[in-house]
């Protein structure tokens, strides 16, 4: 299966929820893809987010996660899905925050500092004291999280070409499956 980092994999609106997003179909074991499973995908990862990644004029060029970190930039990842997930359903908690911090602070204590894994974490940072935390949301379609920019704070899907379009053929296939006699 052919593969490439394009911008609607950029749509969480900030680095550390598009690595959040690098699992696809997260909600289901059976369909659930890991992008960073394969090497080659967390190596050319750095150069698309400088490329789409909301936050690139933040971090600029970045370099690929050392094969040494990779076991601390992926458990990094989870603990933000983690947390950010259930901040959005019902509050988040002090365990999931401080399982989040502790990720983040081995991330920066032990890679190096123009990488995508010293990027993310910084990116959490700035996540986690977010003035408008309501903002951060969940796709209805694909589970993936985002940040809501709207101005009247109804987006509901991450990304309206992708996420969007597939939600509403899927209303109307339904609508007019019930229609038909």
């Amino acid at each position: 299966m052919s593969f490439s980092w394009t911008p609607h994999r950029f749509a969480g609106g900030a680095l550390a929820l598009d690595v959040a997003n690098s699992v696809v179909l997260r909600h289901d074991a059976t369909r659930q893809i890991d992008r960073f499973a394969i090497r080659d995908q967390m190596r050319d990862f750095p150069r698309a987010a400088g490329e789409f990644c909301a936050e690139r004029a933040l971090f600029g060029d970045i370099a690929p996660v050392a094969a040494e970190h990779e076991a601390g930039f992926i458990a990094l990842r989870e603990a933000i899905d983690l947390y950010f997930r259930q901040r959005i359903l019902n509050g988040g908690g002090d365990q999931l925050l401080a399982r989040l911090l502790d990720a983040t602070a081995r991330t920066l204590r032990e890679a190096s500092p123009g990488s995508v894994a010293a990027a993310t974490a910084h990116s959490v940072l700035r996540l986690i004291a977010m003035p408008d935390p309501e903002r951060m949301k969940i796709c209805g379609n694909c589970g993936w999280l985002f940040i809501d920019r709207s101005k009247n704070r109804s987006r509901a899907w991450c990304d309206m070409t992708v996420c969007g379009n597939r939600a509403k053929a899927n209303r109307h296939y339904r609508r007019k499956k019930e229609e038909t006699p």
